[in-house]
């Protein structure tokens, strides 16, 4: 381990991950180097995952010699709140999500609240975020946009909530944005072009910050026969007027 690591200020730090198999320095700052070298204690989402972003970072990370608290849906709220004994301690911590920029969209907002809640000191880093990078390369309104997350898996309700979706896009001028399981890319789209308006806008945001991004928006009815390659990708649907 380098011995010249500067000590952090005790904080619970947002650590931002790549979005996949991307180098390191073509999204994260430096800086979030030096705070994860200075760091024991992690809240992560998926073990195996944080694990390798770590050595990553610095292939001279002792593992071993740091501690990991699990944080996904199956973590009871005793645990949680357990979590943050390191910090208040006087330790350091540093929140990890599996993808992206932990607490949005993910599991890390619970600790963070508790965090918050207890007056403790919150540090979000800089880092790749999908939905704020598809936004800005949509061409869609970016002063008002909601994120939804995953859409109803039964079709009925899915075709229903993709209808009303794209009606706020209409009325409330705002661009509205959800994900599908990878796999399930292809249903998505199909539902979308078979039930949206032909004028209506779509961008489909695929492998962001990835080799073979693919960031394209057309019209409903422009997309019918030009559909890409989705299966087992990372996707972002984006809708608008």
């Amino acid at each position: 381990m380098n011995s010249n690591i500067r000590k952090v200020e005790t904080a619970l730090y947002l650590l931002p991950v790549t979005l996949g198999d991307t180098p390191l320095e073509n999204v994260l700052p430096a800086y979030n180097k030096e705070i994860i070298c200075g760091i024991k204690h992690f809240i992560v989402e998926d073990l195996r995952s944080a694990r390798r972003f770590l050595k990553k970072v610095d292939s001279t990370i002792d593992i071993d010699s740091l501690t990991f608290y699990p944080l996904n849906k199956h973590t009871s709220p005793e645990d949680i709140a357990g979590y943050l004994k390191p910090l208040i301690n006087g330790a350091s911590m540093g929140v990890i999500s599996e993808a992206g920029c932990p607490a949005v969209a993910d599991p890390g907002a619970d600790v963070v609240a508790i965090a918050q809640r207890e007056k403790l000191k919150v540090v979000p880093l800089v880092g790749p975020s999908s939905i704020i990078l598809s936004v800005m390369a949509s061409g869609f309104n970016g002063q008002s946009f909601a994120f939804h997350g995953y859409l109803p898996i039964e079709a009925g309700e899915r075709i229903k909530k993709l209808k009303t979706l794209e009606q706020r896009a209409y009325s409330e001028d705002q661009t509205q944005l959800f994900i599908e399981t990878p796999y399930r890319n292809h249903k998505m789209l199909e539902d979308i072009l078979l039930n949206c308006r032909p004028q209506t806008r779509l961008c489909i945001a695929a492998n962001i910050t990835c080799e073979g991004e693919y960031i394209q928006t057309r019209t409903v009815k422009a997309w019918k026969g030009n559909i890409p390659e989705l299966a087992k990708i990372p996707c972002i649907f984006l809708l608008y007027k």
